[in-house]
């Protein structure tokens, strides 16, 4: 069972109203008790490293806000989208908030990641979300439509693991650093006959000028 931290204070930031003005306050509170429920947890299950807490708003949940505005121009809301290798809930849980029509899957295979993403989903009250313990290596053959992930892998490794599951004619988004194109340049020529990647979209994090990528991989063989 896992086990509750202490609330000694952290110290961090909050600034996603400042950056995101459109949220509603509803998202808008979701996302800020996410947040403290990420960083409480974040003592005894390791989330997301120490050296983000201070800026965790902007390199973890901009990131997924930005990420999330390009994705959902092209997901379909009548399928599962899997977060693959979900961990700390980034950036499935991120996407269900602001997107509660659609319906999202966090996929994870470590066990204590996933008592923490049932009680941020079940804190949450979402209840288009749902959270699978088990690897993405294990789902059956053809089983996914359209995909999402996170500091999961290189694309090459990715895209290897996923080969049978995915679906063809499927997809999955990565969010990527400005290193996505020479992940690209390493995807093995096996794989290059089963997936078409293309850049779809990048952005800058509300502080300093890091930009960020997201690469889109079409299923084609």
């Amino acid at each position: 069972m896992l086990e509750t931290p202490n609330n000694s204070e952290i110290q961090t930031h909050w600034r996603l109203k400042s950056w995101f003005p459109d949220l509603s306050e509803q998202t808008h509170a979701s996302l800020k008790i996410y947040f403290n429920e990420l960083l409480k947890y974040n003592k005894t299950v390791n989330l997301i490293s120490a050296k983000t807490v201070l800026n965790c708003d902007a390199l973890h949940f901009a990131d997924c806000i930005n990420a999330s505005n390009i994705v959902c121009k092209n997901i379909n809301k009548n399928e599962d989208l899997y977060d693959i290798g979900s961990g700390n809930g980034f950036p499935g849980i991120v996407y269900g908030i602001l997107f509660p029509d659609q319906k999202v899957v966090l996929v994870e295979m470590d066990d204590r990641k996933c008592e923490f993403l049932r009680h941020a989903v079940l804190t949450l009250n979402l209840k288009n979300v749902r959270v699978e313990n088990k690897k993405i290596e294990n789902y059956p053959a053809d089983s996914i439509g359209q995909g999402f992930c996170r500091g999961f892998a290189p694309l090459p490794k990715t895209l290897m693991v996923l080969r049978k599951a995915v679906r063809l004619g499927g997809f999955v988004y990565h969010m990527k650093s400005a290193e996505w194109s020479m992940e690209v340049s390493q995807i093995p020529i096996q794989l290059c006959s089963s997936w078409q990647p293309i850049l779809v979209g990048e952005y800058k994090l509300p502080v300093g000028d890091m930009k960020l990528f997201v690469v889109k991989t079409d299923k084609i063989n």
